[in-house]
């Protein structure tokens, strides 16, 4: 790799110049697939590099650390802050408890879910991509490990293109023992969310846990391995649909990352020479620094790419450079499709004039001119995303207000499908009906049933022989579900038809959830008035 150094305007060494050719680039560019051009990203400093460390670090802690998290729920309940209980079909999250019947809730979560990353893709493009993608977390922290222990772009081109040796087999295994480590570790933090971390920990490590617990494992820590140390930027460009549907989401007001090619152009590697030939030169000293940070190994002045996952690590070197050359920062930079318009024709570009540098930059002060339109965050707040946001707003609002309002008993009735009424000897008429009672709390609580709109009804319970009454009292067992059935008997004087309804009602004995549900009850067609 031949490296030289980059030129102010006075012809003193100023930024490092690498010799690099993007993976994508005309001159290999492939109808379907190209083969894999290996990729060694240098470490970028800046502050969306300090940014993406932020990032990286609260996501992997909150997936890591999360199933350890404890919530006290009571001696009937997991402990667990974050569970997916599957054996009894409950989702656990802090003070929230989710039931099957309840899906709904998990299904508005998804679909906040999709409403925010059209938001995010319609404001700043692909940010979810760059920063919070697991494919992007993942790889950012396998590099971290290849840098520890490989060091940095030029000692990795450097190992990789050395003969085996028994340093360089060293560092290999190492690495890749490392990477296989963070796999299973992976694999391990997914299934403690579904049985309660340290007891399965302690099974697992006797080899003690389910198979299915070891698959799963085994095959999450095989696809960490895969697509975070080996594939890496082919699972964005081949495996992933977003880079397709991002798209169509973004318009001319989305942030994206730029280069800025009406103060970057004519692009020239020796500037003083230049200048004293009378030929024009645009700010950009041809470095490659852009496109030895880039992860996924493009170069973001071909424009707007399908690999660009806009991690923003190119605006962070290009920064870098213009502050050595002492030019104003932002020769990459987000920026929106509109200002990037206006500022190219500010520049007199065509498809058939050139960028004339001397009309975006004062000659007599050496600064850009007034006239350059800058992108600003107030490019965010537009029609579109406000409909994003009051739509995504609009379902969580529904949700927590659905949540503040549930009730933690609920009540079902099947009416008894074959005899649908009974005749009995005094007259009466008896209809079965099977009822489930839920109690939705981590304690057992006591309720009460009755009737209410079937005059002169009365109950009696089918677990027990026993005379008719008002009402009927159940012991419910803490987050469980009673079965039981029942009988409603009325006197035929008092129906207005063969099909009356009445309300079924449930209520707990200190009065704080009252239910009901509606029923009816069938009589024969005589009784009819």
């Amino acid at each position: 790799m031949t490296l030289s150094d980059a030129t102010d305007q006075d012809g003193h060494s100023a930024a490092e110049r690498f010799s690099v050719e993007a993976v994508n680039s005309q001159k290999i560019r492939q109808p379907l697939y190209a083969p894999r051009r290996k990729i060694f990203p240098k470490r970028a400093s800046g502050t969306f590099r300090r940014f993406k460390w932020l990032v990286m670090l609260l996501t992997l802690g909150i997936y890591y650390l999360t199933p350890f998290l404890r919530w006290d729920r009571g001696p009937f309940a997991p402990d667990q802050a974050v569970m997916v209980d599957l054996a009894n079909r409950r989702f656990y999250f802090f003070f929230i408890e989710i039931w099957p019947q309840e899906f709904y809730y998990v299904a508005g979560l998804l679909i906040m879910a999709g409403v925010g990353l059209f938001l995010i893709t319609s404001t700043v493009g692909r940010a979810w991509c760059g920063y919070t993608c697991p494919q992007t977390v993942w790889v950012d922290l396998f590099l971290v490990v290849e840098r520890a222990i490989e060091g940095d772009r030029n000692a990795r081109i450097k190992l990789d293109g050395a003969p085996w040796s028994l340093n360089k087999a060293a560092k290999r295994v190492s690495k890749h023992v490392i990477w296989l480590v963070i796999g299973v570790v992976t694999g391990g933090a997914w299934i403690l969310y579904f049985a309660d971390a340290p007891t399965l920990i302690r099974s697992f490590a006797r080899f003690e846990a389910p198979s299915v617990a070891y698959m799963t494992v085994g095959i999450l820590a095989a696809t960490t391995y895969v697509f975070g140390g080996l594939m890496r930027e082919q699972v964005c460009t081949y495996m992933c649909p977003w880079p397709r549907i991002q798209a169509a989401m973004l318009d001319e007001y989305s942030l994206t990352v730029t280069y800025n090619d009406w103060r970057g152009e004519p692009r020239t590697r020796h500037a003083k020479k230049a200048i004293a030939e009378g030929r024009p030169v645009g700010d950009c000293v041809d470095c490659n620094a852009c496109v030895v940070v880039c992860p996924m190994g493009i170069d973001i002045r071909d424009g707007q790419q399908l690999e660009c996952i806009t991690c923003a690590l190119c605006i962070d070197a290009c920064d870098g450079v213009m502050d050595k050359l002492g030019r104003e920062r932002g020769l990459i930079s987000y920026a929106t499709l509109n200002d990037y318009n206006a500022n190219m024709v500010l520049s007199g570009a065509s498809a058939t004039t050139p960028i004339e540098p001397a009309r975006v930059r004062n000659p007599a002060t050496g600064k850009l001119v007034d006239a350059i339109r800058h992108t600003t965050w107030r490019s965010i707040i537009r029609p579109r995303t406000l409909v994003y946001f009051m739509v995504w707003a609009g379902i969580g609002v529904a949700m927590l207000v659905a949540l503040s309002m549930r009730s933690t008993l609920e009540v079902s009735v099947l009416h008894d499908r074959n005899p649908q009424y009974v005749l009995l000897s005094d007259g009466s008429i008896r209809n079965g009906y099977k009822v489930k009672i839920s109690n939705m709390r981590p304690e057992p609580r006591a309720v009460t049933l009755s009737v209410e709109g079937l005059p002169g009804a009365a109950l009696t319970s089918a677990d027990a022989a026993a005379q008719p009454v008002s009402s009927l009292t159940y012991q419910l067992q803490p987050d469980a579900v009673l079965e039981t059935r029942i009988f409603v008997r009325a006197a035929p004087g008092g129906l207005a038809s063969n099909n009356a309804d009445f309300t079924l009602k449930v209520e707990t004995a200190d009065g704080a959830a009252v239910v009901a549900t509606d029923a009816k009850f069938e009589t024969p067609k005589e009784t009819r008035r």
